[in-house]
């Protein structure tokens, strides 16, 4: 190198251009053919299946750990199949096989804070499946209720408000459109214990959570009356003018929502009843009325036309 002149520093190969020589344990760099790494240690089974089902019966590992098991899904189960590794039948060890079962069911939980998350993870599962929550708002919520559970907050107050509460709180920092009145509907729980108990535990866990977007709600009021997807995007744009001008401050998100898909519907021809849409929104058709009035204050549309 000549006196004076610094070499450039070398740029890495993008990540889009390297692959990976399986057969060699190298990751390759297609532009300059440099082994960027080498010696890889392939962690992938050494069987191959080609199906779900063979995929399951080759497998010797179980499920992924989830916190929606009180046990993080640690333990193992003992079938009820009554039969050995290569599927045959036991044949004098019914008897045996059920104290087994007895007691491996006694070992997975031992002490008070197994049997009040077991009982927490059984309703968070009802109640999840009740409110047709995706599988991350459930692990969210399992988590914030393993949280209060370590911090003392479940003492004195029922397992089933506090998880209720933890399903609402995580249905509002996912952003996953779940009111309070829908999720005390499906509990034996009061309306008042769950929002005390969400308060507690927005208060006691540092939780911050925002404001709920009427936008949120739109998709599944739309799909409830099974509108076509051009109400979805209409309904949005009529939200945003109406954010826009601050009539949404302090309003219902579920009763401006069901309002704009009254309208958006209504401009493209598909034509449904506030009565249906107020079901759907699980909001009540003088709600539908009064934010249907609003808008149409700002868009100019007839405000007596129900």
């Amino acid at each position: 190198m000549e006196a004076g002149k610094e070499s450039k520093p070398k740029q890495p190969c993008p990540h889009d251009k390297l692959v990976y020589d399986s057969e060699h344990g190298e990751y390759v760099c297609l532009e300059t053919g440099e082994v960027v790494e080498e010696k890889i240690i392939d962690e992938r089974p050494e069987w191959r299946a080609f199906t779900p089902e063979e995929r399951g019966r080759r497998a010797r590992t179980g499920g992924p750990l989830t916190t929606t098991v009180h046990d993080m899904g640690f333990a193992t189960a003992i079938d009820y199949s009554n039969k050995d590794a290569a599927g045959r039948k036991l044949m004098g060890k019914r008897q045996e096989l059920v104290k087994l079962r007895k007691w491996q069911a006694r070992t997975r939980i031992l002490t008070s804070m197994d049997r009040n998350l077991a009982q927490a993870m059984n309703e968070l599962e009802r109640l999840g499946d009740l409110l047709n929550l995706p599988s991350h708002v459930k692990e969210e919520a399992a988590r914030i209720y393993r949280e209060a559970v370590e911090k003392g907050l479940v003492r004195g107050r029922s397992i089933e408000s506090v998880i209720a509460a933890a399903v609402y709180v995580a249905c509002r920092e996912l952003k996953v459109p779940r009111s309070l009145d829908e999720v005390s509907r499906h509990t034996r729980i009061g309306r008042k214990d769950i929002a005390r108990c969400y308060r507690l535990l927005l208060r006691e866990l540092d939780i911050k959570v925002g404001t709920t977007d009427p936008v949120d709600y739109v998709p599944r009021i739309v799909h409830a009356l099974g509108l076509p997807g051009n109400v979805v995007k209409r309904a949005v744009e009529l939200l945003n003018v109406v954010r826009e001008h601050g009539v949404s401050g302090g309003k219902d998100p579920a009763g401006l929502a069901a309002a704009a898909v009254y309208v958006a519907s209504l401009e493209l021809g598909e034509k449904r009843t506030q009565k249906e849409v107020a079901h759907v929104a699980g909001v009540t058709e003088v709600t539908v009325r009064n934010r249907y009035k609003e808008l149409a204050k700002i868009f100019g549309l007839d405000a007596n036309a129900f």
